[in-house]
């Protein structure tokens, strides 16, 4: 953990990129406002270009909200520039004399100083970067300083496919040790998903409920309205939805809600239960997929004029999908044989996150809820945790209409988050996980063994979708839901996707 009285140094490579004047300045300064922050900070940025200080503070100022205004004035003056090309060795030399220098002339003992190594670069430059920083001395600390601590923190993606993370996972261990790598994914960073352990763990009432025993199904959807700019369309190329969004955003999600209690909330505990679901995921095989995988790419509709295909950067024989649905199942005791339906997808109708569990019906419908005495019309329970962009918890059930016979109705109970903030946003995500970075809390960020298992996964899919009999690319209009293919994921008395309303 870091001690306030000593002085931290965000530095902060790529900082001439988009991440860092959106999300992480407004963070720090979001953090210094709620009075967080409470230690001596400075915040570094790296990039290849040369910038004075007051340069590049002039280049933040218009990315700071009203509110913000106050705390970003008096984190301004600790902010400072320094070109760097972090893969030249002389370089980062240069950066280590240049930071010992700053903390000195802001009196402080350089042998106390606690350094966050933010790489807001491409994933390729990664391992070379932590090498040099590692060959310069700059991430030497002993196990538990409290002062003169050094983590690195990387953004996803973490490798392309299995075999890559693993090599970039090895290349980051030659340097550091695991409390020193922080793999970041923003979605654990929002309220709402932190709050499915609080809700889950905290109340008695929903916990014994949380199981095969009572619940049918369990839907996760991240959905999107926006298609993909054509700035993005040669990037997002290479991706696709399933390794932009399935692989950590709906699989972090997944771990959350279906992990067995921690024996405590540290760090360690909470990332053993995750990866122990994320194990559990059911491989698929070729056949699997083609039977329990939808992918689909949007063609133009509604607002999007173009569909992703005729986006420039896009190649002319590109397979890359834009929609993934799938049926994925866990092997445990207590979630074997509830599906788990996960989509994701761009250009859809509307944009929300959700997650859904659906419970089982009554055996035997006693006040004639069902049509026509078919149970498989009466579903009266779910609960439906909001992630984005609203923020709250419904649970559905059925209530009797007032008046002679049995006319059975659904109602809702709901909680908005805001009645707790008084109606106020919640703090962003990159502001909760850089506090915890700084802090040395670990739990929000991703281990380096869940980044393998989920890609196993992941991988699994996509050797389906390379099989010669693989389904061909689906598609749908931009605007809709998705495509009909989707909907055949659901069998039986199952249902239907929810619509986030």
């Amino acid at each position: 953990m870091s001690t306030p009285s000593t002085l931290t140094q965000v530095v902060v490579f790529g900082a001439s990129g988009d991440l860092t004047a959106r999300k992480l300045l407004p963070a720090l300064a979001g953090n210094l406002r709620a009075g967080a922050l409470e230690r001596p900070l400075q915040v570094i940025g790296v990039a290849r270009r040369p910038k004075a200080d007051a340069a590049w503070r002039d280049e933040l100022d218009p990315w700071m909200e009203p509110a913000l205004r106050p705390a970003w004035e008096r984190l301004r003056p600790h902010v400072h520039y320094r070109a760097a090309d972090s893969l030249e060795a002389g370089d980062v030399v240069q950066l280590g004399l240049e930071l010992d220098a700053l903390a000195r002339d802001a009196g402080h003992d350089v042998r106390r100083v606690g350094r966050l190594f933010y790489l807001a670069l491409k994933p390729d430059l990664f391992a070379a970067t932590v090498r040099h920083l590692s060959t310069a001395g700059l991430l030497d600390c002993a196990p538990g300083d409290p002062a003169a601590w050094r983590r690195v923190v990387v953004e996803k993606p973490f490798g392309h496919d299995l075999p890559s993370a693993l090599a970039l996972n090895a290349a980051l261990r030659e340097h550091l040790r695991e409390d020193q790598i922080l793999h970041i994914d923003h979605y654990l960073g929002k309220e709402t998903v932190q709050n499915i352990l609080a809700f889950r763990f905290q109340n008695a009432i929903f916990e014994p409920l949380w199981s095969r025993v009572h619940v049918e199904s369990v839907e996760i959807t991240v959905a999107e309205s926006i298609g993909v700019p054509s700035g993005r369309a040669g990037y997002y190329d290479t991706s696709g939805a399933l390794r932009d969004m399935v692989q950590n955003h709906l699989l972090q999600v997944l771990s959350l809600v279906a992990m067995e209690p921690p024996s405590s909330m540290s760090g360690g505990d909470v990332r053993d239960e995750k990866v122990q679901v994320l194990r559990s995921l059911a491989p698929f095989t070729p056949e699997q997929v083609a039977r329990d995988v939808v992918r689909a790419r949007y063609t133009a509709g509604g607002n999007i004029e173009r569909g992703y295909a005729d986006e420039a950067g896009v190649a002319a024989d590109s397979s890359t999908e834009t929609y993934v649905a799938i049926r994925a199942s866990i092997r445990n005791w207590r979630w074997n044989g509830v599906p788990f339906f996960l989509r994701s997808g761009k250009g859809l109708a509307k944009r929300y996150t959700e997650v859904v569990l659906r419970f089982r019906a009554p055996p035997v419908d006693l006040l004639g809820g069902a049509v026509d005495g078919e149970l498989c019309a009466l579903r009266p329970n779910d609960l439906r945790l909001l992630i984005q962009p609203e923020e709250g918890i419904r649970l559905g059930f059925l209530v009797k209409q007032p008046g002679p016979g049995a006319i059975m109705r659904p109602a809702t109970l709901g909680f908005d988050y805001g009645a707790l903030t008084g109606g106020a946003d919640t703090a962003p995500a990159y502001q909760r996980l850089l506090l915890d970075a700084i802090e040395g809390n670990p739990t929000l960020f991703i281990r380096d063994d869940e980044v393998e298992a989920a890609w196993r996964f992941v991988d699994s899919i996509r050797a389906g979708w390379a099989a010669p009999d693989a389904p061909p690319l689906a598609t749908y209009a931009a605007g809709s839901m998705g495509p009909a293919e989707a909907d055949a994921l659901f069998r039986g008395c199952e249902g239907i996707w929810g619509d986030g309303e």
